[in-house]
């Protein structure tokens, strides 16, 4: 047997911090081969980083060697390593000793072989090795106090310190003594230690968009995404040839060194932590380090603009906004808050806090009985979404959900193309009347909508009806059997969902057939020709009695939740003018009543006014004078 198979296989560990450190590894495989040597080991493998000793996770060799230790899958059964400030410079001295341990308990043992001591497990060792790496971790510490100290006395004198130069200027390589040398390209980095770099004019095209930038900013008032548009319509590209963005335009708007000035220390990252905003107090400021390229009292009226941004400002600016408008006000509410243009709009409140409600308890303003209409909101909109989902879920072929932008309500999409919007109707009580009021949406008015009514608890569905659009800008409340509902059709249930809006595709994309007179009646496929007549159910049950025109075809339409003695009259006029009039004849004793087109009812009794809107509910009658559009009362003595 040869004396190379008598010897240990041992793998060896090199580490070297950076790219400067050229014979670290030569030298560190050099001591640990001769170490091999008196020890009777042969080194088989090699493990090296070439990466700084803070951080685990930005080293890959002694990722892979634990990796291969721990798997029990190793050609060797010693690992060498030069000292133990090459195992790491670990803050946490619990850390390097946890991947040490690693190693011992699969049975390849950790040898360093340039330290005093010997890695044997007894007691002076244990301190030694203790104390070893807290001197490693403590000379990183120490080191990194150094470096800032001279980095920020550097720019104290205007050098800079790193970093791209931005848009519009570029890097000048001087020498100690302030003479320009060279201008440095990107990538490029001085050779001479002595040398600094500071920053310098680019071309004067990039120059003038900077200027150009605070003036559409500061003087036209315009948006960074309005200057960003405005640039990529120019074909003005941004650093690297790429396009303006929101964050391109904002880094010009707020980076002093535009007006000269050399701004150091507004981050920190020391010792491998995470990224963290420093205090102004701790930043570095040279005026006058550069030449300037914006004039210094512009870019303070840009940065005024800036901070009064709602993304700039802190959560405790948020608050403290909150207590001066309570202060004023007396109170706090959505409106109240939407109204004041001092404070950020109610969904900012809500982004940032995870609710309107959160902001006032943090304010201590309110009690729980103040936040129903909050509450209820919420579970509206977690109802429309639930809704959306299912139907998306009952077709999977024939809809799909879409939603243009982030902060955009979603929306229902047929193969055609076709979009459908989704409303949530709330019941609201008045007495022994209900309504359901409902908010258009801005932006969908003109999709074919499907409507969805809430039952009184605002927990479950009542009904649905499909609608070709909604012919109203504000919100307005419907009755239960509201005339403003014939301009679509009801589902008797959502697996009809498709059969009935896909009517629509077509007649509303081109043909131009269908339309809305504006008076409640949709002319086209829905025009209505029909007379209703509705008894209480004492003289032979309730009875219905619909004729409706819809391209010659006569369908009943059944409204039995309705009971009024009486009959309803609906009619349709040649005229421009639309009415229809309804007789109520177990009502004021045969008052003429007649709708307003809006959902409601303009009432004619005796030469009376005609303030009061007329609405029926399981055949009771309440009054409401001035209610709003749509029917929101009853007015029936």
């Amino acid at each position: 047997m040869t004396t190379a198979n008598l010897l240990v296989p041992a793998a060896q560990y090199l580490r070297k911090s950076t790219e400067h450190q050229q014979y670290s590894l030569e030298n560190q495989s050099m001591a640990i081969k001769k170490y091999a040597e008196s020890h009777g080991f042969r080194v088989v493998l090699t493990y090296f980083d070439a990466k700084t000793g803070l951080v685990f996770k930005q080293r890959g060799g002694l990722r892979q060697m634990l990796q291969d230790v721990v798997t029990g899958k190793t050609p060797y059964k010693i690992i060498l390593v030069y000292d133990v400030s090459r195992w790491g410079r670990f803050q946490d001295t619990d850390e390097s000793a946890h991947y040490e341990f690693l190693c011992k308990s699969s049975g390849v043992p950790v040898h360093y072989c340039a330290e005093t001591f010997a890695n044997d497990g007894a007691l002076p060792s244990l301190i030694m090795k203790a104390l070893k790496r807290t001197m490693a971790g403590e000379f990183s510490r120490e080191l990194g106090v150094k470096v800032l100290a001279g980095h920020k006395r550097l720019a104290r004198l205007g050098f800079r310190q790193g970093a791209i130069p931005g848009y519009g200027l570029r890097r000048m390589l001087v020498s100690a003594s302030g003479t320009p040398k060279q201008e440095l390209k990107d990538g490029e980095r001085k050779s001479i230690a002595t040398d600094r770099v500071i920053l310098v004019p680019g071309p004067a095209p990039e120059v003038q968009v900077v200027k150009d930038i605070f003036r559409m900013f500061v003087s036209e008032k315009l948006c960074t995404n309005a200057i960003a548009r405005e640039l990529n319509s120019r074909s003005i590209p941004y650093i690297g040839g790429v396009t303006w963005t929101y964050q391109g335009v904002s880094a010009v708007l707020t980076a002093p060194k535009y007006t000269g000035c050399h701004v150091y220390g507004r981050t920190s990252i020391r010792l491998s932590t995470p990224r963290i905003k420093l205090p102004k107090s701790e930043w570095v400021l040279t005026p006058e380090a550069f030449e300037p390229l914006v004039d210094s009292s512009i870019f303070s009226e840009a940065q005024k603009i800036v901070r009064a941004r709602t993304c700039n400002k802190s959560d405790q600016e948020l608050l403290d906004g909150l207590r001066a408008l309570l202060a004023s006000k007396g109170r706090l509410s959505r409106p109240v808050i939407r109204d004041c243009a001092e404070v950020p709009a109610p969904s900012t409140y809500g982004y940032r806090f995870g609710s309107l409600q959160r902001a006032y308890e943090l304010i201590g303003y309110g009690h729980p009985d103040q936040f129903g209409p909050e509450d209820l909101r919420r579970r509206t909109t977690g109802l429309r979404d639930e809704l959306i989902t299912r139907i998306a879920a009952m077709f999977p072929d024939e809809v799909s959900i879409t939603r243009p932008g982030g902060r955009w309500r979603r929306r229902l999409q047929l193969p055609s193309g076709l979009m459908v919007s989704v409303l949530i109707g709330r019941p609201i009580q008045r007495k022994c009347s209900v309504s359901w009021r409902i908010d258009p949406a801005k932006h969908e008015r003109e999709f074919v909508t499907l409507l969805a009514r809430l039952a009184k608890e605002n927990r479950s569905f009542l009904d649905f009806h499909v609608l070709p659009n909604i012919d109203r800008a504000k919100s307005f409340h419907v009755s239960l059997a509201d005339p403003w509902l014939n301009r679509g059709r009801p589902l008797s249930g959502l697996s009809t969902f498709c059969e009935v809006v896909a009517r629509h595709d077509g007649r509303d994309h081109g043909t131009g057939d269908e339309r809305s007179s504006g008076d409640g009646q949709y002319h086209g496929d829905f025009r209505l020709d029909q007379r209703i007549d509705r008894s209480d159910g004492d003289g032979g049950g309730a009875g219905v009695d619909c004729h409706q025109s819809a391209d010659g075809d006569d369908r009943a339409w059944h409204d039995p939740a309705v009971h009024c003695h009486g009959h309803i009259h609906r009619r349709n006029h040649t005229g421009s003018d639309a009415e229809r009039a309804l007789d109520f004849d177990s009502c004021s004793g045969g008052d003429d009543q007649q709708h307003d087109g809006h959902g409601g009812t303009r009432q004619h009794a005796n030469g009376g006014d005609d303030d009061h809107r007329h609405q029926f509910w399981d055949g009771e009658c309440n009054r409401d004078a001035g209610g709003e559009s749509g029917g929101a009362g009853v007015d029936c003595d």
